[in-house]
């Protein structure tokens, strides 16, 4: 950790939030001096201090320790490289194509690892008008059953929430270029249908 560097950066978050030392300090219930001597790299602040600081600057902790806030690795987001996560706690759903952590109710969350689709977890496929018919005999009970279905195309990703007690059929729109259906079952994770 390096103080200078650290506090460089607190002053330059202080400054474009539009707060003064005093503010700083009284949101976290330490002196004008204390924030001044940690902008001025002459100490760091207390660890207790860090996740309100933190949280004041909007910054994550990793990168207010690192003193640092310059961009990550750019990368260009690919639907081929789409991930899936779901919260355990609210079950949230949620996506992501490019690097970062994402977050949910407090925990951080590893990606859903999508495998081939076993014969208790699978579909059938049909084109009815311009659609896919999807229909699947999977348990949908409350402890056991599909959580979402994705149609992951080039270009987009179609989403569909499924529902405990619902039937074991749903319909989406055909996109262009081919792609995959992803079905994501509470208590086995992600499977990949080949269409």
């Amino acid at each position: 950790m390096d103080s200078k560097q650290i506090g460089e950066l607190l002053a330059r978050l202080r400054k474009e939030r539009g707060m003064t030392q005093n503010q700083v300090a009284e949101a976290l219930h330490v002196s004008p001096q204390a924030v001044s001597k940690w902008e001025r790299g002459k100490g760091c602040p207390d660890i207790s201090l860090l996740p309100a600081l933190s949280s004041i600057f909007g910054v994550a902790l990793r990168r207010l320790l690192m003193g640092d806030l310059a961009p990550e690795k750019t990368e260009v987001g690919n639907m081929r490289r789409l991930k899936f996560y779901v919260c355990p706690d609210c079950g949230n759903i949620l996506t992501a194509t490019g690097g970062g952590e994402i977050h949910c109710c407090g925990r951080k969350l590893e990606p859903l690892q999508a495998r081939p689709a076993d014969e208790a977890h699978t579909a059938t496929v049909r084109e009815i008008e311009e659609d896919w018919y999807v229909t699947f005999s999977h348990p949908m009970e409350k402890d056991h059953y599909f959580r979402f279905a994705a149609y992951v195309a080039t270009e987009r990703v179609l989403l569909v929430r499924l529902y405990p007690e619902q039937g074991g059929e749903f319909r989406i729109p055909q996109l262009r270029g081919g792609g995959k259906l992803y079905l994501c079952c509470s208590r086995d994770g992600l499977f990949e249908v080949k269409i």
